[in-house]
């Protein structure tokens, strides 16, 4: 019944599986992947037909993570998966990145790939799975794909390089890096680091290229055994509309990527199009998309050529130049830190907003239940481009973020030095070129501003590249029409002395570890200009906090006294809220945490806790109060809910035939710590007089 090719091969200790013609067999390619008792299927189905109307590829990733695959049934009122989560998101944008380039320019049939998890044992992760697979898939499809691609995360730990390490492995690494590309060349890089080198960064990226070279050997025997037939992708001869484009406008478009100014630039750009639309709109030979895509190649030409020959860019600069940079901070009287930054044309307003342990952002993933407390969210309107548009956030805002987090996140102090939650907002009011980066060192200025001892400061840049054959140009500090006329979009953030972040989109498949040499080298640089002008703003975090923000405290009491704060029911710890007005938080190891409003309602909250909690010192004097009388003597409360007893002998100086002869009940009195027995605390009127 089943026709089933699979091929095994074991990477850095562990085997994947790749297998097909069991399941999912009316899709153009299906693979099953496995590792360890992590499984994914990865589907893809192409249109037949192409859309007249649509003047780019539409290729649609949607990574799914299936609750069953971990023996879970999904939280909340709807028990079944939603919307995708940001998790989802991030890894459907892994996926899509290194794929889209290897699409021949000609092709805009729909395509839409799923790899989906259906096992997952918690160990092996499923992103690197699911982007091998959905290699495999689309490589086994028939489609004009000039793949395949395959993928490695490397980790970097105790000064060693680690192929595909684990979940585990990876809380001791300095790194986590993501890489995915071709046989020959490096596609997509995504990481987080912790301050290391330009040359570590580029050894790990090697490390993992060379890592992942066997699995496409591997996908290459198994599409010989079980490709479909190939696609056929017509090619429309445009070469007269080229010819006539390029004598009719390329005056106007040269005078036009002359102008520095973005809005004045394309508004020259917008005219020239509607001349080149109304120049075929009574051919029928030709559509309108026909004319635009001729048109884009040749604005792409004038541009690259410029920079490659003249080396010159668009807004005048030299390859290496950074933009005119403006920073400033505490721009928003009410927020707990605030920053403006400026660099050219791009602009950031970012905030950071502290909070408590309440204030985590609680995910739900395979991993079960996870408690995040740095949050950084950013925000990309239309009218930061002059457009109108729709509100909300995409996977576009979610990547960035992201990125942005990646950047910030090792130089935040620990919860245990600096126990607030954080949250960046990120609202980009202007944009031409790299906003990510610009969050980045918003989000360094910002959390400065607010008084997070942050280990030091973060600065990020955009780099680009323009090749042809064996020349090539890398830029510093990208404008927008320098990335999408260009070949690459590497973007690095971190120190001064090390790197932190580094994400890498390339175009084209020819780029080489010289250029990557080259580019972090001259990242460097332009991160060390930009981190020198905004420590002209603020150059280390304020000591303390600001007034507007939340008062935080931590003591730590013994195990056995959680209960005594808390109260039955929760009645002494609601008291201590109601009384002083600040909120408390107790964990299981006896962590107590306040924070207030104000220093005032701090420290009554602290006292409170402090009295409930303190042990009785022989000789030491107390407040207390009479809570009960016996014939013997008289029962005192002091330190909070600690009762000790007055002998009749130790009222007064003096013999007393009464105990109400010297105090009634509800009486405050002064008491001195005589004794001990048996857990039990002896007390003096008497000798706390004296």
């Amino acid at each position: 019944m089943f026709k089933i090719f699979k091929k095994e091969i074991e990477v850095g200790g562990k085997k994947i599986s790749l297998e097909t013609g069991k399941i999912a067999r009316q899709a153009d390619g299906a693979i099953i992947a496995t590792c360890g008792e992590t499984v994914v299927l990865a589907t893809v189905v192409g249109a037949k037909k192409v859309n007249p109307e649509v003047d780019y590829f539409p290729l649609s990733v949607n990574y799914q993570e299936k609750y069953y695959a971990a023996g879970k049934i999904p939280g909340g009122y709807f028990k079944r998966e939603a919307r995708p989560t940001e998790s989802e998101t991030l890894i459907s944008r892994l996926i899509d990145r290194p794929i889209r380039p290897l699409f021949p320019d000609e092709f805009r049939n729909e395509v839409q790939l799923l790899p989906t998890v259906i096992s997952y044992d918690k160990e092996n992760e499923a992103d690197i799975l699911s982007i091998i697979a959905s290699s495999a898939a689309l490589t086994i499809s028939g489609m004009p794909f000039m793949g395949p691609v395959g993928a490695s995360r490397v980790g970097f730990i105790d000064g060693k390089y680690v192929l595909n390490p684990s979940k585990k492995e990876l809380e001791n690494s300095k790194l986590d890096l993501v890489v995915a590309g071709t046989k020959d060349a490096v596609l997509m890089v995504e990481s987080e680091a912790k301050g290391l080198t330009e040359q570590q960064m580029l050894d790990a990226v090697k490390f993992g290229h060379e890592g992942f070279v066997p699995i496409i050997e591997v996908i290459n025997e198994l599409a010989k055994e079980c490709k479909k037939t190939e696609w056929v992708v017509e090619k429309k001869d445009l070469s007269e509309v080229k010819k006539k484009l390029d004598s009719e406008f390329t005056k106007d478009l040269r005078k036009a990527f002359s102008i520095k100014d973005k809005q004045e630039r394309s508004d020259l750009i917008s005219k020239v199009t509607e001349k080149a639309k109304k120049l075929y709109e009574e051919n029928e030979n030709y559509s309108e998309l026909d004319v635009m895509h001729e048109l884009k190649d040749l604005e792409k030409g004038i541009v690259r050529t410029d920079i490659l020959k003249n080396k010159k860019r668009i807004d005048g600069r030299g390859l290496s130049d950074v933009r005119q940079i403006k920073c400033e901070v505490g721009i928003l009287p009410r927020v707990h830190g605030s920053a403006l930054f400026t660099r050219g044309e791009t602009q950031a307003i970012v905030t950071t907003t502290l909070g408590t342990s309440d204030d985590e952002q609680r995910i739900e993933s395979l991993e079960g239940l996870q408690r995040q407390r740095f949050m950084l969210h950013y925000n990309f309107p239309p009218f930061s481009v002059g457009e109108t548009g729709r509100i909300g956030t995409g996977r576009r805002e979610i990547g960035h973020g992201k990125l942005a987090w990646r950047a910030i996140n090792s130089s935040l102090p620990t919860k245990e030095s600096f126990p607030y939650t954080f949250r960046i907002v990120s609202e980009i009011t202007e944009s031409n070129g790299s906003s990510s980066m610009a969050t980045v060192c918003g989000s360094s200025l910002a959390l400065m501003d607010a008084g997070v001892p942050i280990k030091e400061p973060v600065a990020g840049i955009a780099m680009g590249l323009i090749k042809e054959g064996d020349d090539f140009s890398v830029l510093s500090d990208i404008l927008g029409d320098e990335d999408h006329l260009g070949d690459m979009d590497f973007k690095v953030a971190g120190t001064k002395d090390g790197i932190t972040s580094l994400q890498m989109d390339i175009k084209i498949t020819g780029i080489t570890f010289e250029i990557m040499e080259q580019a972090l080298n001259q990242a460097k640089d332009g991160r060390v200009h930009i981190l020198n002008e905004m420590n002209k703003a603020i150059d280390k975090s304020r000591d303390g906090v600001g007034k507007h923000t939340p008062k935080m405290e931590k003591i730590t009491v013994d195990k056995k006294d959680i209960a005594t704060v808390i109260g039955k029911g929760g009645a002494t710890i609601r008291e201590i809220v109601e009384k002083s007005g600040a909120k408390v938080d107790v964990n299981d190891e006896g962590v107590v945490t306040v924070a207030a409003p104000d220093e005032d309602s701090r420290n009554k909250a602290m006292q409170m806790i402090k009295d409930l909690t303190a042990k009785a010192e022989l000789n030491k004097i107390y407040n207390g109060k009479v809570m009960k009388i016996m014939e013997f003597g008289a029962f005192v409360n002091f330190l909070g809910k600690q009762d000790g007893l007055v002998h009749i002998s130790e009222l007064a100086d003096k013999r007393v035939a009464k105990v109400t002869d010297v105090v009634k009940e509800g009486d405050d009195v002064k008491v001195k710590v005589i004794g001990f027995d048996r857990g039990k605390v002896k007390l003096s009127i008497k000798q706390a007089a004296i």
